[in-house]
């Protein structure tokens, strides 16, 4: 089953050798993930003020430029892995709770696993 590891940074928070330190513990974690083949992918996401918004109104594209809304936290980056079980998943989640030595949010993806008829 394929699970997402949503990893989160306050929005006030300025870049300090502890965070090179975690980048570089995180892309150590990415390379033993891509070599057991669990990883999916992994990306680093650009800060909200270069993001957009994108939404169809009336049948037109409608793009919003960033940043958007009061947020106290913004999602930081992720891993997208492909574990056996949910035990795994959650072994991966501490993992990078460690590297990046903060809370993370763990998720299993619905396609993936299919969609629950509860959902539906």
């Amino acid at each position: 089953m394929k699970y997402v590891v949503m990893i989160f940074r306050s929005v006030d928070r300025v870049w300090t050798a502890d965070d090179d330190a975690a980048l570089d513990r995180l892309m150590r974690l990415e390379q033993e993930l891509a070599e057991s083949g669990e990883l999916v992918s992994s990306e680093g996401l650009r800060p909200p003020e270069d993001g957009r918004i994108v939404q169809i109104r009336e049948g037109q594209q409608v793009v919003t430029d960033g940043p958007f809304g009061e947020a106290k936290e913004q999602l930081a980056g992720f891993f997208l892995v492909d574990t056996p079980d949910d035990q795994r998943a959650q072994e991966i989640a501490g993992r990078v709770s460690v590297a990046v030595a903060d809370r993370v949010e763990l998720r299993g993806t619905l396609i993936s696993e299919g969609m629950p008829d509860e959902l539906r």
